[in-house]
């Protein structure tokens, strides 16, 4: 793994909106345009909250069926060891496995105050969550399939293994952005450079709405801010 970012690095990219970042990473085209980024199945539970940054921890969880011998699956904390020998800030990431995703809920209120005094600062899952009002008050995001009242018989069947959630593949400490329009993964290589990047995008799509909102807008100026672009 890459070594991390240092406090300053990782908020000038907190302070990116989404798809500015998504645009500035297009520009170095280091990936596919239609790889590196959920594709909106999953709901944004707190599209207010600022967007967040964090280094991947990843799990896979599965719950819509009971054991086959009596009683409960084991309740796990070595996972917590793992999220916290990652470099901090922390994103969660489950993939929910079972042949019905998000019927229970891993994690709720006891997990949220768990992940935050690790040093999460969100959660990624197509399963469920649930007790919302405790991670709105944590100021913990989530993106999430589904809410559910119940824990069903939910429980950790791996963790530090890489994941797919809503078609984003994401792998054990990997860099990720996430606000209301999505999660994305940042390259590390190019993560320094980024912020300045989008600046100067973000200058550019400024010029042009300045000049849509102008007396002085005509289609020739468009065409010739738009091919300056």
């Amino acid at each position: 793994m890459s070594p991390p970012l240092t406090p300053e690095q990782l908020e000038a990219l907190r302070l990116l909106d989404g798809c500015t970042l998504a645009n500035a990473i297009e520009t170095f085209n280091v990936r596919l345009r239609n790889e590196g980024f959920t594709d909106g199945t999953l709901r944004c539970l707190f599209p207010s909250l600022p967007p967040i940054v964090g280094y991947a921890a990843t799990i896979k969880i599965r719950g819509s069926a009971p054991p086959t011998a009596a009683g409960l699956y084991a309740q796990r904390t070595d996972w917590w060891t793992y999220v916290q020998s990652l470099p901090a800030p922390n994103i969660i990431v489950a993939q929910d496995i079972a042949s019905h995703p998000g019927l229970g809920a891993l994690l709720g209120q006891v997990h949220f105050n768990i992940q935050r005094a690790l040093g999460c600062v969100g959660i990624v899952t197509n399963g469920a969550v649930r007790s919302i009002p405790t991670a709105e008050a944590l100021g913990l995001q989530i993106f999430a399939g589904k809410v559910s009242v119940s824990h069903a018989y939910t429980h950790i069947v791996e963790f530090g293994t890489p994941v797919e959630v809503d078609g984003l593949k994401v792998h054990s400490g990997e860099l990720l952005h996430g606000d209301q329009h999505g999660v994305q993964s940042i390259p590390m290589g190019l993560a320094g450079q980024l912020p300045a990047v989008a600046a100067r995008i973000a200058a550019e799509k400024q010029a042009i709405i300045a000049l849509c909102q102008s007396p002085e807008f005509s289609l020739e100026k468009l065409r010739a801010a738009v091919t300056n672009d």
